[in-house]
């Protein structure tokens, strides 16, 4: 997990929203799609048997299209079983990820 805040970090720029979002991401500062995105990682993470239509259709609600909505349950899924495998392993943090900067990481964070 602690991978995954640093990641987020260098992703957003923003140490403090990262510390918020890690800390309990349902009061940090975030816009309705990603608190809905983020809701939805949860639902399927923890309680993957009881996802519905429902909660597709609340994704397309905030402007999440289909092919959005199965990339992030492929990354969602992907990210829950290299967490187990990790956690089984006792394979603990890299220390480079400790200072890895924004432009090391391959995504649309902010530039």
């Amino acid at each position: 997990m602690e991978a995954h805040g640093e990641f987020l970090r260098a992703e957003l720029g923003d140490r403090e929203l990262a510390v918020a979002i890690k800390k309990d991401y349902r009061q940090a500062p975030l816009d309705e799609a990603t608190r809905a995105l983020l809701d939805y990682s949860v639902k399927l993470t923890l309680h993957a048997h009881t996802c519905s239509e429902q909660d597709l259709e609340q994704l397309r609600a905030q402007g999440f299209s289909d092919e959005d909505i199965v990339d992030a349950a492929a990354l969602i899924g992907m990210m829950n079983y290299l967490n187990r495998i990790a956690d089984a392993l006792g394979i603990a943090l890299n220390e480079e990820y400790r200072g890895i900067e924004q432009s090391q990481v391959g995504g649309g964070g902010k530039n």
